[in-house]
């Protein structure tokens, strides 16, 4: 898989650019502020129609402009398909594909796959626990794309099950019963899109865990093992097993989110939030036998980031699903090891784009076409 053509009009700082793109490494190279990183964050939107930058879609947008458009060009064991998304601040957006309207936006996930390092990514190590869980579900979809409809729904069930229990427990307070015969149905309905996740979630770090071990031990050979687990707010109702090795079971899963829920109905209630479900899950990272939030070092926080990124990519390829990569202004953060780990991961990929402020910061083996961004142009040297 490779993106042979990228163009955008009015995302971001650019009024417009045109990039025309081959197989192999290609280098972005450009002062900060000249637009490198909105190139590449406007490729990893086509892949995931998220940005790695802002959780909102209004930012993307030109200042003064009614909307922006994304066009990439992706070419996939010899076939092209093109994508093009038009994205508008307070309305759905929109999206074709070789010209094509299609239903629903989502429908264009999975015609292209990236993997994005980026200085950002520290926050999957020192933030707090929302990031690592988007980090999952988001190579979920990548993965498998059926996972954003699964994602959408339990988000859906969540904010309307929460405002039943906002409102049932000011009713009781009230001396009401409250609506608590319709938060039987909606308790139902978050178990069974829960479970699904929640599932699909438990696998996903039983074959990723291995990737990221093994990734992290190449990044930092002097550093304690690394490991990644799965905790559950309901792992005392299902088998130790999940999340390490073999397959999660919905139905067992659907049964212990029924259980929690009963077990916390009436906090739930007096809090007016839903206390139990994948919302409020964890992805565990370990140094040794310690939380690497806290106790890991700089030096060992950037390579557990490097580590969940590169593992993320090994298990795409594993799948037989290639990511293009992308490293955006990454080089300059890490030390000469670290550098040489991911250059030499990042060589054998069918392409790889690399942001960078200067020619040098750019390891040698990814000299490949080299793009100059300046003064609201990209042009290749």
């Amino acid at each position: 898989m490779y993106v042979r053509h990228l163009q955008v009009t009015d995302f971001r700082s650019w009024e417009h650019a045109d990039l025309e793109l081959e197989p192999g490494p290609a280098v972005l190279v450009g002062q900060n502020g000249q637009g490198k990183t909105n190139l590449v964050e406007a490729l990893g939107y086509a892949a995931t129609l998220g940005s790695h930058r802002v959780a909102t879609d209004a930012p993307l947008i030109r200042h003064g402009a009614a909307r922006a458009i994304v066009r990439t060009a992706v070419v996939n064991e010899g076939r092209e398909l093109t994508i093009e998304l038009e994205i508008t601040a307070g309305k759905a957006n929109r999206a074709r594909v070789n010209r094509g309207p299609v239903p629903r936006t989502r429908d264009v996930l999975g015609i292209l796959r990236t993997v994005l390092f980026a200085p950002e990514d520290l926050a999957l190590v020192r933030g707090d626990p929302g990031e690592r869980r988007r980090f999952l579900d988001d190579l979920l979809v990548l993965r498998a794309p059926r996972y954003a409809g699964v994602r959408s729904d339990y988000d859906r069930v969540l904010r309307q099950r929460n405002a039943l229990l906002k409102s049932s427990g000011h009713a009781r307070r009230a001396g009401s019963k409250g609506d608590i015969g319709t938060l039987d149905v909606w308790d139902g309905h978050l178990a069974r899109h829960g479970a699904e996740l929640l599932a699909a979630r438990l696998d996903l770090v039983a074959d990723l865990a291995p990737h990221v071990t093994a990734a992290y031990a190449g990044v930092a050979p002097e550093s304690r093992p690394a490991t990644i687990r799965y905790r559950s707010g309901i792992a005392d109702s299902f088998p130790e097993e999940y999340g390490t090795t073999g397959r999660a079971d919905i139905e067992v899963l659907t049964d212990a989110l029924l259980a929690a829920m009963a077990a916390n109905r009436d906090q739930e209630l007096e809090r007016g939030v839903s206390l139990v479900g994948p919302h409020r899950d964890e992805l565990e990272l370990t140094i040794d036998v310690f939380p690497a939030k806290g106790y890991a070092s700089h030096g060992e926080s950037w390579s557990f980031a490097l580590a969940l990124r590169l593992g993320s990519y090994e298990l795409l390829r594993a799948d037989g699903n290639e990511p293009v990569l992308v490293l955006d202004d990454v080089f300059a953060e890490l030390d000469r090891r670290r550098r040489e780990r991911l250059a030499e991961v990042s060589v054998a990929a069918e392409q790889v784009l690399v942001t960078a402020a200067v020619p040098e910061d750019v390891p040698g083996e990814l000299a490949g076409a080299r793009y100059l961004v300046s003064d609201g142009e990209v042009r290749r040297e």
